[in-house]
């Protein structure tokens, strides 16, 4: 598991995943109901990418968001 602390640093490893599942930025765009644009922009740290599309990327790679060491109530 990645510590990501930046836009940038989880635009990386959404590319690395995506890479690592052999899929073009096409295919990922497709799978996640997204823009090709989107995943661009996303891949590069794009500081604006809109957080529930961000996540419907990353579930389709099939993965997860996972929050640490925040208080819990």
């Amino acid at each position: 598991m990645s510590v990501i602390k930046t836009p940038v640093e989880l635009g990386a490893a959404i590319k690395q995943a995506r890479k690592q599942l052999g899929l073009t930025q096409s295919q990922l765009a497709l799978a996640a109901g997204v823009g090709v644009r989107f995943i661009g922009d996303l891949e590069a740290g794009k500081p604006t990418a809109h957080l529930g599309l961000t996540l419907t990327v990353i579930q389709a790679l099939g993965g997860e968001l996972t929050l640490t060491g925040m208080p819990v109530s």
